[in-house]
């Protein structure tokens, strides 16, 4: 029989690079036989560019965004040559590693939900016992900042209908609150301050949750918004500005000039005068806000323990563990997906916060050595685990490119 000719029919997503122009030339080809062609598999394919998969299965290209404007961050890929982004091929190791990276973010729930327990009730017996000057080594500011922070992500998440989220930001709201009211009782906290956080919480709970289930007006709901911003970006520069009262005079003029740029700038957004960039970036201050007044909370306890070292026994060594270990978890998830500000967010707190921390009780012999080296060595290996398996999914000789793919993201 004579060999048939045929023309390849164009390819639908973009031509392979191996493969001719259609119009080029014909190819000859044996005659056909069953027994001759292989069956395909259409999940299974390793062909880079063209998917036998049908079209609402494919994958959409990855594209680069910006830390501010990513609401859902995809891997990248940064080719060593060219640097360009190139679409991640989904091999079976990376596969394997987007599965465990997602159940450590998950697992990250359990010590969030217990870190407040061990401080609460350490406070609850120096309360009974009369000893309220153990409860100036917890910060007031920091604790806000923490809560401040759980609220603005309570309002991120709510307005996506992430419920597993919001549940583990509202037992982070409560669990504050309760540190809160347990530092007014024992006078570490000024009143008239718990008052207005009070408000503030409780309407802003109320509010998210009312939004969630479809019963808030629109309208409402864009206040509040804004609200957080402002509020976000007023209430932070003021608590920096605090933290180091005496040695700064006491002043609100930090967080009135902080007022006043953010609620210019919200209402320039609001009313169309800014560009559709500088939209974006208004839009993705509260999630920074948030990240940001997390990460204040070191500064904040690493100050208390500097000026008031002897108070450092009021700290619960158990929080401080599990501040460390759940911030951790979510370490592989952030550097995997290069969300440049959950990396940031949770790597400063897992650090500076947890292990801080346990740094400075170790210091003042508040925590045993054994305690102390156990917690080195697991953070250690923690992360040079998260790295190096960071680099082998992408495909990269040195742990250290997925930091710089990281810091590519605010370019």
């Amino acid at each position: 029989m004579a060999a048939r000719s045929f023309t390849f029919p164009p390819l639908i997503d973009r031509p392979l690079l191996s493969l001719p122009s259609p119009s080029s030339r014909s190819v000859s080809l044996p005659p056909w036989r069953p027994s001759s062609f292989p069956a395909v598999h259409f999940q299974k394919s390793s062909i880079v560019g063209y998917s036998f998969a049908p079209l609402h299965l494919r994958r959409r290209p990855l594209v680069r965004r910006s830390a501010g404007e990513s609401d859902v961050p995809r891997p990248l890929h940064v080719h060593a040559k060219h640097e360009e982004p190139v679409e991640v091929k989904r091999t079976e190791i990376f596969q394997h590693w987007d599965s465990w990276t997602a159940k450590f973010a998950a697992a990250a729930n359990l010590p969030f939900l217990l870190l407040q327990i061990p401080q609460i009730t350490l406070n609850a017996r120096n309360l009974m016992a009369g000893n309220n000057a153990a409860l100036l080594a917890v910060p007031w500011l920091g604790m806000l900042t923490g809560l401040l922070g759980n609220l603005s992500l309570l309002s991120y998440f709510a307005k996506k209908r992430e419920t597993e989220a919001m549940v583990v930001q509202t037992l982070g709201v409560i669990s504050s609150y309760i540190v809160l009211t347990q530092l007014v009782i024992g006078e570490a906290m000024p009143l008239p301050q718990f008052v207005v956080t009070s408000v503030v919480v409780w309407v802003g709970v109320l509010l998210n949750y009312l939004n969630y289930f479809g019963k808030l007006n629109a309208g409402v709901w864009s206040f509040w918004e804004d609200f957080i911003t402002v509020g976000g970006l007023s209430v932070l520069p003021q608590l920096m500005w605090s933290t180091f009262v005496p040695y700064l005079p006491e002043s609100i003029l930090p967080g009135a000039v902080s007022f006043v740029l953010a609620l210019t700038a919200v209402v320039m957004a609001r009313t169309g005068n800014l560009s559709e960039k500088g939209v974006k970036i208004i839009g993705g201050l509260s999630g920074w806000t948030a990240t940001l007044l997390f990460m204040w909370m070191p500064v904040a306890q690493a100050w208390t323990n500097f000026l008031r070292p002897e108070n450092i026994k009021g700290l619960s060594a158990s929080s401080m563990l599990l501040a460390m270990i759940g911030n951790g978890l979510m370490i592989p998830r952030a550097l995997l997906v290069r969300d440049f500000m959950w990396f940031t967010g949770c790597a400063w707190a897992s650090l500076f916060y947890g292990y801080g921390n346990v740094l400075c009780m170790y210091c003042c012999n508040t925590v045993s050595k054994g305690f102390f080296v156990a917690t080195t060595v697991g953070l250690v290996l923690w992360i040079g685990m998260t790295f190096w398996r960071d680099a082998v999914v992408y495909g990269y000789r040195s742990p250290f490119s997925s930091l710089r793919d990281l810091f590519k993201q605010v370019s």
